[in-house]
């Protein structure tokens, strides 16, 4: 495939399994933020509560991390496609759920306190879903593409990401003020179905076999951690976007910047939520030309680095084109870390293991996410909105020095 089309930008995606997955991905990605940025809006205007923004993070997180250990450990041993297909199902029965429980018949008939619940409670089974969809959709991408178009994979499935990073929250502003909170629903699960459609399309793969012995479930897991805790430089990269996003991230609560700070509404709130992803999608049309991986290790605490700058500038802005700058520069910081994550995940475990070490990837990564987004609905409550995203922009940078102080040798270390 690499000599077919010497350094061609495109290789990737002229392999359609690999076409089908970034599509869905695309997708997915932009589907499931619209749903959450209508639902997070709807619940603040519901309780006026920044704690229940947070709310929404924690009940994903929670059965996430319990299950996804288990979700690895299946991917490794089972049809990813399979997987893959169950999860969505899962996930669009819980948005026809979510969408039953705000239909006037039945919300009448439910106190808030009931109503909040059943929220709740959907957004569990989602993160239930996606405690086996993650780790089966991140060790499925390596097997798509030939081992010299890692790179060129990671930075073309990081751009289809983060361009439904784009679409989703800017089309969901746009959405809700046209159509409606209930028919914004019915439009995630007709994309949903499509996801469906697309992961069909992807052929199924070799469940990969190896010489080593078969492994009992704690056996099993415990040799996933040895590996990411032995590995040093999957440990740092993983560990630098776990505290980044835990205490650095700011999405969660953008609804109340959006309404009592910025005071933009809804429409506003959808170009705050694009704002990350508009800048991320800028830098990676770049990196697919000059991928950031010479002198991956520097580049990767850069890009922390100013991560944490820019959150520490939007915290203190009251303008919201600056405010819309800062938050673009977030994304494109995350865009470069994203890719030098991404590839060294795809080069370092052996292919019989790359489902549990995706597990404990996103564990420690995708549900940092959600815990961030409880613990910025938390800090919020607690000291204020600007204050709690100022320090969580403050303790991105002292984590990103120590890291660098720690890990100095991985300076030296080349993926190409």
């Amino acid at each position: 495939m690499v000599q077919e089309y010497p350094n061609d930008t495109y290789a990737s995606l002229r392999i359609p399994d690999f076409r089908y997955f970034v599509m869905n991905s695309f997708l997915i990605t932009a589907t499931l933020l619209i749903q959450e940025v209508v639902l997070g809006y709807e619940l603040y205007k519901i309780t006026h509560d920044p704690l229940a923004l947070g709310l929404v993070g924690l009940a994903e997180a929670i059965p996430f991390i319990a299950l996804s250990l288990f979700g690895g450990h299946l991917a490794d041993r089972r049809d990813k496609k399979r997987i893959l297909q169950w999860s969505l199902g899962v996930i669009t029965l819980s948005s026809v759920i979510l969408y039953a429980v705000f239909q006037p018949a039945i919300v009448s008939q439910l106190s808030q306190t009931t109503q909040l619940a059943t929220i709740y409670g959907v957004l569990m089974l989602i993160g239930t879903a996606k405690g086996f969809y993650s780790p089966a959709s991140s060790s499925l991408k390596p097997f798509l593409v030939p081992r010299e178009l890692y790179p060129n994979s990671a930075t073309w499935s990081s751009s289809f990401w983060q361009a439904g990073a784009i679409v989703g929250p800017g089309v969901a502003g746009f959405l809700y003020s046209g159509l409606g909170f209930d028919n914004t629903l019915l439009v995630v699960i007709g994309l949903l179905v499509v996801c469906f459609l697309l992961i069909t399309l992807v052929s199924r793969k070799p469940v990969p076999i190896s010489d080593a012995p078969v492994l009992g479930f704690r056996e099993s897991l415990k040799e996933g951690f040895r590996f990411v805790f032995k590995t040093q430089i999957v440990l740092y990269a993983i560990s630098l976007d776990l505290f980044s996003v835990l205490f650095g991230g700011v999405v969660a609560i953008l609804p109340v910047f959006a309404e009592d700070i910025l005071k933009v509404g809804a429409e506003g709130l959808g170009f705050l939520r694009a704002a990350p992803s508009v800048g991320a999608v800028l830098t990676l049309a770049v990196m697919t030309k000059y991928p950031p991986i010479d002198n991956a290790w520097r580049n990767m605490l850069l890009a922390v680095a100013g991560f944490g700058v820019a959150t520490i500038v939007f915290a203190v802005s009251t303008n919201f084109y600056l405010s819309l700058v800062m938050l673009a520069l977030t994304g494109a910081f995350d865009s470069v870390s994203v890719i030098i994550r991404q590839t060294i995940m795809q080069i370092f475990p052996p292919d019989h293991m790359r489902g549990r070490v995706a597990a404990v990837n996103g564990i420690f990564v995708s549900s940092s996410n959600e815990i961030g987004a409880f613990e910025s609905g938390l800090a919020a409550r607690l000291f204020g909105t600007v204050p709690s995203v100022l320090l969580g922009g403050i303790v991105t940078l002292v984590v990103v020095t120590y890291v660098y102080a720690k890990s100095k040798a991985l300076l030296a270390v080349k993926l190409n």
